[in-house]
């Protein structure tokens, strides 16, 4: 069933009130690529009522009142993507375009979301119930933070919109300790995946330099990401409190990982794979056509790119889905109505970390010291695509499914470090599950510009072009690699854009078109070197471009 998203639709299912009411910057799509979605569904399922209301006019009250106040608390979430990133360019342009609002025109989604939906709330409802702020955007910015559109170091997030609640990471465990502390009077202080304001700092917590020191202080910004970024492993992290202003934020150590049986109970939780009837009339959904048939096969990523927030909000260790979870998602696509046959998508962060792990990262969480993909693989990482091959086998034979596609980038890197089946993996993937197109994701080919971005060296994404072109030939196939780059990445400079010019006319053969130029992020170690100057892990400066002009002669130095 959908959420409800009408007075209505509570009519029809006899409910007098809601126990929860959901805010979303993206439309609602009943999906589990839907974050709200997803929270709303897991509530549900524990017996709450719970209502949704997609992108609120903030004109009127009509909207935003239509469900009434709800009985627990009210959950606020800008939507999958932060609003500042999907409202602006790296050039600080408009976007026209928004694929999760009805007709693809961004004219829905407000600047910084969250802040905008709590105080939509307070305007209309005083002394409402508590409000509860989860997402990506709530997420990276849970603490003092670099915020690219204002060029300021901005206060935690809960501090500014003065929601009550911050929830981090993936929240589905976390949202319902917080719903039954409500309805049974508990104490919400110790639920571990949250941040909150107090007057006083927290005994045993580890103190990060205050907000006023960082955002006076480059070395101690530095030193603050440094103590948050490594206490983000529920195995090991220690709980953070930081002075801002006249109070301390807050931060209870991560809540654990959902084990496989919860994950896959997450996605058996009948999910209608459309956009809400109310908001269907309102115009096409084009991530829908995206989402619509795609599988979500893990959580996390071990690759831990520096300019990439997963191992933030998702967490660097990858939890994964039973295949025979996998396997009932597919065989219920099957009997959708709108279902032709192709599923668009299997993969998560990344499409082939499916089934890969680490067992220290299992007994006693992510080393804080050392990356696992960085400057080289670590030979404790098990890396094996066997049961990857299997799967997609299986996949294929289901009546009904006529192509299985792998839409999510692929590490190319873990492809050819796997000896035993890596191969077998590829030539699999080539055979069967490519449209013509893999996208793989080198970013940049000079050796300085891919330590600071954390990314393979040239020389293995030379290997597996060859393998993948050879490969091809073998299978008497005219498939081709799509190259995704980044120009004006902390450490890059013009002359390195040239020289990666050079690189992909005379290896790759080709003029790429997908080369974005580096937006910061709140929460990333790219981010912090682009405000700092500095390499965190040298601490010798680097050079950072922040003209805007330069930055966009950056790019066309490969696109023009």
């Amino acid at each position: 069933m959908f959420l409800p998203t009408t007075k209505e639709e509570l009519i029809r299912l006899s409910w007098d009130s809601l126990d929860i009411i959901l805010i979303s910057g993206d439309v609602y799509i009943d999906s589990p690529y839907d974050g709200s979605a997803v929270i709303g569904k897991v509530l549900l399922n524990a017996g709450y009522r719970v209502g949704i209301i997609s992108q609120p006019d903030l004109d009127t009250p009509l909207d935003i009142t239509r469900l009434g106040e709800p009985n627990l608390f009210w959950g606020v979430s800008g939507g999958c993507v932060d609003s500042m990133v999907a409202n602006y360019t790296a050039l600080m342009k408009k976007k026209r375009k928004d694929d999760l609002t009805p007709d693809g025109i961004n004219n829905r989604r407000p600047d910084r979301a969250v802040i905008t939906y709590v105080n939509l709330i307070k305007k209309y409802f005083k002394n409402t119930k508590p409000i509860i702020i989860g997402g990506i955007e709530a997420s990276l910015r849970r603490i003092a933070h670099y915020d690219y559109w204002s060029d300021l170091i901005r206060r935690s997030i809960l501090f500014d919109s003065k929601a009550d609640i911050l929830v981090y990471g993936m929240g589905e465990k976390t949202i319902l300790e917080i719903a039954d502390s409500f309805k049974n009077k508990k104490d919400n202080k110790i639920i571990k995946g949250i941040c909150y304001a107090s007057k006083d700092k927290k005994e045993g917590f580890l103190e990060l330099p205050s907000y006023e020191e960082v955002k006076s202080d480059k070395m101690k910004f530095i030193e603050m990401f440094n103590i948050f970024y490594k206490n983000n492993d529920p195995l090991n992290a220690k709980g953070l409190c930081q002075k801002q202003d006249f109070r301390y934020l807050i931060q209870n150590p991560p809540n654990f990982y959902l084990t496989d049986y919860e994950l896959d109970k997450i996605y058996d939780l009948g999910y209608e794979r459309k956009v809400h009837p109310y908001y269907a009339k309102q115009g096409k959904v084009h991530a829908l056509e995206t989402i619509q048939f795609s599988i979500i096969s893990h959580q996390g990523c071990f690759a831990d790119c520096n300019f990439c927030s997963i191992a933030v909000h998702q967490g660097r260790r990858v939890r994964s889905r039973s295949d025979k979870s996998i396997l009932k998602e597919a065989e219920e696509m099957t009997i959708h109505e709108n279902f032709k046959g192709y599923i668009n998508d299997i993969g998560g962060p990344t499409a082939n970390m499916w089934d890969m792990e680490c067992p220290i990262q299992n007994d006693k969480g992510s080393c804080k010291n050392k990356k696992c993909t960085n400057p080289e693989l670590c030979d404790k990482m098990r890396i094996c695509h066997s049961n990857q091959v299997e799967l997609l086998k299986k996949l294929r034979a289901i009546k009904g499914i006529k192509k299985v596609f792998i839409g999510s980038g692929i590490r190319y890197d873990l492809v050819l470090e796997d000896g035993k089946s890596g191969i077998e993996y590829l030539t699999e993937v080539i055979t069967h599950h490519v449209s013509g197109q893999m996208k793989i994701a080198p970013e940049h080919s000079e050796e300085k510009v891919l330590k600071l971005m954390g990314k393979a060296t040239a020389s293995s994404l030379r290997q597996f072009k060859d393998e993948f072109y050879s490969l091809n030939k073998k299978s008497n196939k005219k498939q081709f690699l799509t190259y995704y780059f980044i120009a004006a990445h902390p450490g890059c400079e013009l002359k390195d854009m040239i020289r990666m010019k050079e690189f992909v006319k005379k290896e790759l053969k080709l003029n790429p078109e997908q080369v974005q130029i580096f937006t910061p992020t709140p929460s990333t170690y790219s981010t912090l070197m682009y405000h700092t100057g500095i390499n965190p892990f040298t601490m010798q400066p680097i050079f950072v471009e922040k003209e805007l002009k330069k930055k966009a002669i950056q790019k066309k130095v490969i696109t023009g």
